[in-house]
């Protein structure tokens, strides 16, 4: 009895034992594995940070920087040309258009005012009328009504005479405009033949073709040729609205201008 009783403690201090071991071994392997998973999240973390380091060196710059990186990859000196011939030819396009807005009138109302005026208190009164009144048709009134007493065909030939100046007035500043827009691509080009030059120059230094020796110089010729091309086209854009706008003035300027003669004829016959 004392036997089958020591073997059963024996047996149960044995299995005590053996659950033990294995609850250190589960709980050590479980710590390995926390270990591992802590390991492997911190990896995942430094492999996040690094794409978001790297899509952010990868993330496209402001728009500014990068005209002005293209800006100096094309070379200062040609660069700057094309860039002086944007600023010029803008600061004439803007000054043309709001000379040309200020230029516009309400012809309607300025005939019907100078109507109301001769009817009223005769010619005098209706050259008040045009010398309060901006723009160019009331210059050209101005000048027919300043001539009405010496006759029809006077007034006529004065409206005429004036009305060319006025369009010369009105045209003024086109050709520069013109000039830049032909200049800006001319020098865009020049600096592509110059970049083409650089990388000949290179390959026969070299002896060898290389895309990476040459790629230099075809990469300012291309910019150059853009820039030019840019600017042109901008300066083209607004050349043809100026031109228009003129068009538009002096389609208006010929029939006000036929318009005051037949005023003119019905304030004469009523005399």
């Amino acid at each position: 009895m004392k036997k089958l009783f020591a073997f059963f403690a024996v047996f149960g201090m044995m299995t005590l034992g053996a659950s033990t071991i294995y609850a250190q071994d589960e709980t050590g392997a479980q710590d390995v594995e926390t270990v591992e998973e802590v390991a492997s999240q911190g990896a995942d973390e430094e492999m996040a940070v690094e794409e978001v380091a790297t899509d952010q060196a990868e993330a496209p710059k402001g728009i500014h920087k990068q005209i002005k990186a293209k800006f100096i990859e094309g070379g200062a000196g040609f660069m700057s040309f094309v860039l002086l011939c944007l600023i010029f030819g803008l600061a004439l396009c803007i000054e043309r258009i709001i000379y040309l807005n200020l230029a516009s009138t309400n012809t309607k109302k300025l005939l019907q005012n100078i109507e109301n005026a001769l009817s009223e208190g005769g010619v005098e009164a209706a050259k008040e009328v045009c010398r309060n009144t901006r723009g160019p048709v009331a210059s050209i009134f101005y000048q027919g009504l300043d001539r009405a007493d010496e006759g029809m065909d006077v007034v006529e030939k004065s409206v005429v005479s004036y009305g060319s100046v006025q369009m010369g007035l009105l045209e003024k500043g086109l050709t520069w405009i013109s000039l830049f827009i032909a200049i800006a691509p001319m020098l865009g080009f020049m600096g592509t033949v110059i970049g083409m030059i650089e990388a000949f120059d290179k390959i026969q230094a070299m002896g060898d073709i290389s895309a990476t020796a040459v790629a230099g110089g075809i990469k300012v010729a291309l910019i150059t040729t853009v820039s030019g091309l840019i600017v042109a086209i901008i300066l083209q854009v607004f050349y043809n609205y100026i031109v228009s706008k003129i068009d538009g003035i002096v389609n208006t300027m010929e029939d006000a201008s036929i318009s005051l003669l037949d005023i003119l004829v019905k304030y004469n016959m009523k005399k």
